[in-house]
């Protein structure tokens, strides 16, 4: 292998680990510092506000004689609370033996159920929080495309193009636009359009209606990269336009997936047209269990690319409302589409591999940012409801294993005992590193 591809690699993972530590601390933060807050407006004292493992790198003590520091070890952080042992929690009995009893109510351990429960909880809900905010405010600056539909700009295709900006497009070969909102009729009128080149559109332009010639209304223009695919590692771009497959022209998007699909994972050449440059690309599929809106997975061959339209429509803001409810819509999507990942892995019906670890994490990371600051902000969002689900996982060390312990005292009247806490947090414990460690071995040798 040359030197100059061997610092190119390095230089790629040292940018997918900064921006893996850049996306983990904020969602660290924010999920540590739901901890904090809660606890401390419930009375539980924090004494240890800590960014980061490890040797201390910075610290200050604020008026209320809480720690901020940042460790030198950034995959984390913790909040340590009055007569906590450890940064885990526990009892740290020579604190609390030698406290008084009025004390005590500041300590996590002598803190009422309620508190104690809600100080924990706040931490996956804080990460939900920051999810919902990222979304909504994604889905608010991006808008929705306005209706009747109007072209905004045009992007530049090696087609016959004789659309221009402003018009408002009333018809396609013939066929009336339907309405954005009504998604069977839009499916309809998609799969009613010939499969030709070259379309008649009707537009409407400077108040006069007329016919001019455009490319299919679904030209094979990218209008995104998946992470970590094949069309990632080959280097294509968002608005990069597809000419030809395996030496067959290509005008329509929809002509990508039929063809890679029926491949079996043979590979793929690629002619590709950028800002007038033409460029080869040979790829070769991967195979993918995709979600099905029905439910269940679906094992097909990807090369890991999202259709563009022609042109970018006009836009009107959407309302803080409506921006919120699709925020919550994403966040379960993600929620249930995880969950129903994780039981089909543990099932057998797809492939475990699907199961990343924090090498393929970190690569993600590199490549959304890659892809924009836009790109790289949503996926905080969606990895910060990823790991708030995952503290909820009633597995003893995470939020969720604490909750069952609470749940337990609220129904029994009394905690568990040390004995059998420390057995049941051992093997907490083990669980958690042996999905790491999992997920570790699928990064290294599933791709």
């Amino acid at each position: 292998m040359e030197f100059t591809s061997l610092i190119t690699q390095f230089g790629g993972l040292l940018w997918a680990v900064l921006f893996f530590v850049v996306a983990l601390s904020i969602i660290v933060a924010i999920h540590e510092y739901g901890h904090y807050i809660v606890g401390k407006k419930s009375g539980i004292f924090p004494e240890v506000f800590s960014l980061g493992f490890g040797p201390v790198l910075w610290s200050r003590m604020d008026k209320d004689g809480t720690k901020w520091q940042l460790a030198a070890i950034p995959f984390g952080g913790y909040v340590k609370f009055k007569g906590d042992a450890n940064p885990s929690g526990g009892r740290d009995a020579a604190v609390y033996d030698r406290i008084s009893e009025e004390e005590r109510r500041s300590t996590m351990d002598g803190a009422p159920l309620w508190a104690r429960t809600a100080t924990v909880a706040a931490g996956p809900l804080f990460n939900f929080i920051l999810s919902l905010i990222i979304f909504a405010g994604v889905f608010m600056v991006r808008g929705q495309p306005a209706d009747p539909l109007v072209i905004s700009s045009l992007k530049p295709v090696p087609f016959v193009q004789e659309l221009e900006e402003g018009d408002q497009i009333l018809a396609i070969a013939g066929k009336a636009l339907p309405d954005a909102e009504d998604k069977v009729a839009y499916d309809a009128f998609m799969a009613a359009l010939p499969r030709e080149p070259q379309l008649d559109y009707r537009v409407l332009r400077d108040g006069r209606e007329l016919t001019v010639t455009g490319p299919y209304f679904l030209a094979p223009i990218v209008g995104s990269v998946a992470p970590r695919s094949a069309s990632m590692d080959a280097g294509l771009e968002t608005g990069d336009v597809i000419t030809k497959l395996n030496g067959e022209p290509v005008f329509a998007f929809e002509q990508l997936p039929e063809v890679i699909e029926n491949s079996e994972g043979a590979p793929a050449q690629l002619e590709i047209w950028r800002d007038g440059e033409v460029l080869t690309r040979t790829l070769t599929p991967r195979r993918v269990d995709e979600p099905q809106p029905e439910g269940g997975f679906r094992t097909v061959y990807r090369i890991g690319l999202g259709s563009g339209l022609l042109f970018e429509p006009a836009t009107e803001r959407l309302g803080l409302g409506e921006a919120l409810g699709d925020a919550v819509a994403q966040v379960g999507t993600i929620m249930s589409g995880s969950v129903s990942g994780l039981w089909h892995m543990a099932t057998g019906a797809i492939s475990s591999c699907n199961l990343s670890g924090a090498i393929g994490i970190a690569q993600t990371s590199g490549d959304m940012a890659s892809q924009g600051a836009v790109s790289f902000i949503w996926f905080i969002a969606v990895l910060s409801t990823a790991i708030g689900m995952l503290n909820l996982f009633p597995v003893p060390v995470l939020d969720g294993g604490h909750l069952v312990f609470y749940a337990y005292e609220a129904v029994s009247g009394r905690p568990p005992s040390d004995k059998a806490l420390r057995v049941l947090m051992s093997i907490g414990l083990t669980v958690v590193l042996a999905l790491m460690i999992f997920g570790l071995t699928n990064d290294l040798f599933c791709y």
